[in-house]
C-alpha cells in the first residue's frame, strides 16, 4: 500500500502536465488542475510518512533484471523528503498562477514546473541507483526548461549553459560511482547496497569504494552549488520567481539527499567525508562572508543558499547525517518563504520600526560575548548528552548558531551593563540551545532506521574541523563588526570591494564553461517556443 501511494505521489502531477494537452487549455481552468494536483501530491506524501511511521520501511520487487532497474523504496528519509517537497510544490505551484497570470506562456511553465516537481519526488522514491540517475537526469533537463523561460536574455543562457555543464559532469561521475558499487556488491539495488555495506564492520573500503564515494562527493558539490563552480545558482535570477523558490527550497538539496540516501557506503570512505566536510565548510564560509556585501535581495538570498548547503554538506561529512536533514528541512522552508516574499522586501522594511544604529560594541566585548555563546552551547549539549568527541559537527553547528546573537549578547554586558538586560540575553541564548538539541534528538529518533545515527566519528581529523569552523565564524563575526566601525578605511574597503565580486571565483568558472559550451546561445528557446 505505502509503495503504491509512494508511486502515485509523482504520477499525479505527470497527469495533470499532460491534462494540458487534452482538457480544457485556459491557462486559468490547467492553473486550478496544477493546484489540485500539487495538493493530491502533497496528501498522497503525507499517508506515505504515517505508513512509513506505523509500517516501517517498504520497498518493490526490481522491475529488471541482475539488479539493475526500476523500484521503490520508502524509509523514513525518503518520507520527511517527500514531504517536503510536496509542500513546497503546492506554495510554488499555487503563487504561479498569479505571478504569471496573463503571460503568453502560462501553461508550458505550469507543465514544466510540475514536470520538475515530478522528477524531484521521482528521485527521492527511487529504490534503485538506475533509476535515481534517470531522475537526476530528468531534473536537470526540465529545470534548464525553465531557466531558458525567458531565453533571449544572455543572462538566462548563460545560467542554463553552467547549469547544464556542471549537471552532466555530475551525472557522469554519479553514472561511474554506480558502476564500480555493482562491480563490489553485484546490485543496484539501494537497501542491498546499504545493507552489504553495513556488514562491512566498519572495515575500511578497497580502491573501487574509496573512489566511488569520491565521485558521489563530487556529484553532491556539483548538484548543491559548491565552490568554485557556484556561478550558475547566482545568475538564475532571469527565471521566474517561483522557479528560483523552487530551486533553492528544493531541487538544489538533491546533492545531500545523495549523501545522506548513500550514508552506509560513505562511512566507509572516510577521506571522501573528510574532503566533502572541508569543502562545504570552505564554501560556507566564503558565501557568509560574500552575502555581507551584497545590496541585491534575490543575489543575497542565493549566496545564503550557497553558504546553507556548504554548512549541511560540512555536517554529512562529519557524520552528522540527521543534522543535515533537520539542516535541509529548515533552510528549505525558510528559503521558500524568502522567495516568495522577496517582492514585498521594501514594502516589510519601509513598514518595520528600526532602531537607531548607535555605536557598534567594542571588539574585546564582542570577542568575549563569543566565547560566552560557545561556551553556553557546550553547557546544553552537555545537558543533552552531546559531547565534542561524539557530535562535533553537531555542537559545531549549534556554536555557529548561536553566533547569530551575539551582537544581542554584547550589547547587553556593553559600557553599561543591566542585570534585567544581560539576564534576558542569556535566557534567549539557552532557550534557543535548548530548542537546537531537542530538534536535533528528535530528528536523529526519525532518522533511526534509515541513516546512520549517534556516534559517527572516532578521528581527530573530525574534531579538527568542527573547532576550525566554530574559530572561522568566529572571525567572520568580529570580521562583521569591523567592517561596519571601519568602512572607510583602505583595507576595508578593499575587501568590501573584492567579497562584493565573490573573490572572482564565478569569473574563473564562466571561462571554464564558456571553454566547453562556446554558444549557450544557440541553445536557448523563447517564450514562445
Amino acid at each position: 500500500m505505502i509503495i503504491a501511494l509512494a508511486g502515485l505521489t509523482p504520477l499525479v502531477l505527470c497527469l495533470a502536465a499532460a491534462s494540458a494537452s487534452l482538457l480544457d487549455q485556459s491557462a486559468r481552468s490547467f492553473a486550478k488542475r496544477s493546484i489540485a494536483a500539487a495538493t493530491a501530491s502533497f496528501t498522497l506524501a503525507v499517508l506515505v510518512a504515517a505508513g512509513v511511521a506505523l509500517g516501517g520501511p517498504a520497498r518493490s520487487p526490481l522491475a529488471g533484471y541482475g539488479g539493475i532497474g526500476m523500484s521503490i523504496h520508502v524509509d523514513a528519509l525518503a518520507a520527511v523528503m517527500l514531504a517536503l517537497v510536496s509542500f513546497v510544490g503546492i506554495a510554488v505551484v499555487r503563487y504561479s498562477r498569479n505571478y504569471l497570470d496573463g503571460d503568453p506562456a502560462h501553461v508550458r511553465f505550469t507543465q514544466l514546473l510540475l514536470l520538475t516537481l515530478a522528477s524531484v519526488e521521482t528521485l527521492i522514491i527511487a529504490g534503485n541507483l538506475t533509476l535515481l540517475i534517470l531522475a537526476f537526469v530528468a531534473t536537470s533537463l526540465a529545470l534548464n526548461k525553465l531557466l531558458l523561460f525567458y531565453g533571449d536574455r544572455p543572462a538566462a543562457q548563460r545560467a542554463a549553459a553552467k547549469k547544464f555543464v556542471t549537471s552532466r559532469v555530475g551525472d557522469l561521475c554519479l553514472v561511474i560511482a554506480s558502476c564500480l558499487l555493482y562491480a563490489r556488491f553485484g546490485t543496484l539495488e539501494i537497501a542491498d547496497v546499504l545493507s552489504a555495506a553495513k556488514a562491512n564492520g566498519g572495515a575500511y573500503a578497497s580502491w573501487s569504494l574509496t573512489t566511488a564515494a569520491l565521485l558521489i562527493v563530487t556529484t553532491a558539490i556539483l548538484k548543491s552549488a559548491q565552490l568554485p563552480l557556484h556561478g550558475w545558482l547566482l545568475e538564475v535570477m532571469e527565471t521566474p520567481t517561483p522557479v528560483s523558490a523552487l530551486l533553492h527550497a528544493g531541487i538544489i538539496n538533491a546533492g545531500g539527499f545523495l549523501v545522506l540516501r548513500l550514508a552506509d557506503v560513505m562511512l566507509l570512505a572516510r577521506p571522501a567525508l573528510e574532503v566533502l566536510a572541508v569543502i562545504g565548510g570552505a564554501t560556507a564560509l566564503i558565501a557568509s562572508l560574500v552575502m555581507l556585501t551584497q545590496t541585491a535581495v534575490k543575489v543575497q538570498l542565493a549566496w545564503s543558499t550557497i553558504a546553507q548547503m556548504g554548512f549541511m554538506l560540512l555536517q554529512c561529512g562529519l557524520g552528522a547525517f540527521s543534522s543535515a536533514l533537520l539542516h535541509i528541512l529548515a533552510h528549505s522552508l525558510y528559503k521558500a518563504h524568502a522567495f516568495l516574499s522577496s517582492g514585498s522586501i521594501m514594502d516589510l522594511a519601509r513598514a518595520s520600526w528600526t532602531p537607531s544604529p548607535g555605536g557598534q560594541p567594542h571588539p574585546a566585548r564582542l570577542v568575549l560575548s563569543i566565547a560566552a555563546v560557545i561556551g553556553l552551547t557546550l553547557t546544553v549539549a552537555w545537558l543533552f548528552g552531546v559531547t565534542p568527541r561524539t557530535h562535533p559537527a553537531r555542537i559545531a553547528l549549534g556554536c555557529v548558531l548561536l553566533m547569530g546573537l551575539v551582537h544581542l549578547v554584547a550589547n547587553a554586558i556593553d559600557e553599561r551593563p543591566n542585570a534585567f538586560v544581560i539576564s534576558r540575553a542569556a535566557l534567549l541564548a539557552c532557550g534557543v540551545a535548548a530548542v537546537y538539541f531537542a530538534l536535533q534528538a528528535v530528528m536523529e529518533a526519525i532518522l533511526a532506521k534509515s541513516v546512520p545515527v549517534g556516534s559517527m566519528v572516532d578521528g581527530t581529523v573530525e574534531i579538527a574541523i568542527a573547532v576550525l569552523v566554530v574559530i572561522s565564524f568566529g572571525a567572520v563575526t568580529v570580521f562583521q563588526n569591523q567592517i561596519m566601525r571601519k568602512a572607510d578605511t583602505r583595507f576595508w574597503v578593499a575587501a568590501y570591494v573584492h567579497l562584493k565580486n565573490g573573490l572572482y571565483l564565478n569569473t574563473l568558472s564562466n571561462r571554464l564553461v564558456l571553454a566547453l559550451w562556446p554558444k549557450p546561445a544557440s541553445h536557448a528557446t523563447t517564450v514562445h517556443a
